[in-house]
């Protein structure tokens, strides 16, 4: 046994070896033929030299480049300040959406000159914004940001009708208030917030806002899976015994007073 294990780790490293070498002449190949054709390996790309916010003017002080593999160039990069930047007097282009530092500057993430940027550049095909009536109770306690995920519960009715229901699941927010920038992560307590939401789901908010009262519950970043929630009422929170957890069993014992047997949870 410990002479196969050793004979497979050696394997191992001849393959990794192997693996490497071929890497290397893959490269220096692809080298060699780019400069046959009078053409370097690498080109110069425009990145973005630190954040840029969206909807903020692309300035030359914000931009610098670095060498990309021309193999690997996609589709839509600077390469030439020219094309980026305004001539004098000409209007600026902008960000469509938030720019990282480092990350390539794409014609898809810029405006043309003097376009206008607006909320509705970020929308995705056939989606619409549409602004939900939010208070610190609603919108959970200020910390939904720009770019979160979340649901929205409707609560509607008054005292024994009154009843609680999932009407929306994993809904994007594309603004607080007047902010739609998602490098935003201070709390804050808003009036507003717009969601993205397709024309059925805002037909389903449109009612339900009048219907009664919107909460928002914010999501995790992991939560991927929805499943249809039953509406849930006063009279089934009103219990007489206090819930038990699905993955804890209740304690019961049974008590005995000659003939008569009682069987007794325990909280």
């Amino acid at each position: 046994m410990r002479l196969g294990s050793v004979f497979l780790s050696l394997m191992g490293m001849v393959v990794a070896g192997g693996s490497a070498f071929l890497a290397r002449d893959v490269l220096e190949a692809q080298s060699a033929n780019a400069a046959a054709n009078g053409q370097p390996a690498v080109v110069e790309v425009i990145v973005a030299g630190h954040d840029i916010a969206f909807g903020q003017a692309i300035e030359a002080q914000m931009l610098t480049t670095i060498s990309w593999p021309r193999e690997a160039v996609p589709n839509g990069i600077f390469s030439d300040y020219a094309t980026l930047l305004p001539v004098t007097g000409q209007p600026p282009r902008r960000a469509r959406r938030a720019i990282s530092q480092g990350e390539l500057i794409l014609a898809s993430k810029v405006s043309d000159f003097g376009e206008k940027v607006t909320i509705v550049q970020t929308l995705g095909p056939n989606h619409r914004a549409m602004a939900v009536k939010v208070n610190a109770e609603t919108a959970v306690g200020g910390f939904v940001t720009p770019g979160d995920f979340v649901d929205v519960v409707l609560t509607q009715g008054r005292n024994e009708t009154l009843r609680a229901v999932t009407i929306l699941q994993n809904i994007r927010v594309i603004g607080v208030d007047q902010d739609s920038n998602e490098q935003t992560d201070a709390p804050e307590v808003a009036r507003t917030v717009t969601v993205e939401v397709t024309p059925e789901q805002g037909q389903t908010l449109a009612l339900a806002q009048q219907a009664g009262t919107l909460s928002l519950t914010l999501r995790t970043l992991e939560a991927t899976e929805d499943k249809p929630l039953e509406a849930i009422r006063l009279s089934d929170v009103m219990r007489d015994l206090s819930p038990v957890p699905e993955d804890e069993t209740a304690r019961r014992v049974v008590i005995r007073r000659g003939v008569e047997i009682q069987d007794v949870n325990l909280r």
